[in-house]
């Protein structure tokens, strides 16, 4: 960005615009796939049952969603589709299965085989909503002093099975409740466990994207630049 800075190294509280936040959700549906519990892959292998986001939030399915290209009556191996709800109320409800995966942990399928024109199945899901906040993202950030805009993501760390997270990021900063100065060329880092425990979502979401989700507010993350 034109008379962008690097900010400097700090533990800040980062909002993830809704351009991006769907990037975390999706970390935690890799983590819930079935194929990567069957190999034990999974930061989130252990947690079937616990709570693992705060109790006001649902991370769904909307297989019937109007208007949306993902929706379908069948998975890719012919199973009814139903609303399903993975997290409720902040626990983690369901693993997402196919056939092949639900016999391996020896649990009826969720319905979620998706196929490939030359592939096999495997775990997948369409139309994912996360539960919206009351506030917008401005009245979200006139409550952070200091914090970090997150509009792009570059490049990928992520530790599949301890769930440590550092990506490279441009945004903006916040300062007293308000977008200020561009920056780039830093990194967040967290733990995912951690991260996703403080999620607050603003009222947001991309309606017309296979994920419905808003921007989302991260509590303390590292910022590491300069």
């Amino acid at each position: 960005k034109l008379g962008s800075i690097k900010p400097s190294t700090m533990n800040t509280a980062v909002l993830f615009d809704r351009r991006v936040s769907a990037t975390l959700i999706g970390h935690i549906l890799g983590a819930i796939n079935g194929g990567a519990i069957a190999r034990g892959t999974s930061w989130l292998k252990d947690d079937l049952g616990n709570e693992i986001l705060p109790t006001n939030l649902d991370l769904y399915e909307e297989p019937f969603r109007p208007k949306s290209l993902s929706s379908t009556l069948y998975d890719g191996e012919g199973i009814a589709k139903r609303e399903r709800k993975f997290i409720e109320k902040g626990t983690l409800k369901s693993w997402v299965m196919d056939l092949a995966t639900s016999r391996k942990l020896g649990m009826p399928t969720t319905g979620n085989a998706t196929r490939g024109v030359s592939s096999p199945p495997s775990p997948g899901t369409t139309n994912i909503a996360l539960t919206c906040g009351d506030k917008s993202p401005g009245e979200l950030m006139k409550e952070i002093d200091s914090g970090i805009l997150i509009t792009s993501l570059i490049g990928s760390t992520i530790n599949s099975n301890t769930g440590d997270y550092s990506r490279g990021a441009s945004g903006f900063l916040i300062e007293n409740g308000e977008v200020t100065q561009p920056i780039s060329e830093f990194t967040i880092a967290g733990n995912l466990r951690d991260m996703i425990k403080t999620l607050i979502p603003s009222n947001d979401p991309r309606e017309f994207s296979s994920y419905k989700v808003p921007s989302l507010l991260i509590e303390n993350m590292t910022v590491a630049g300069s």
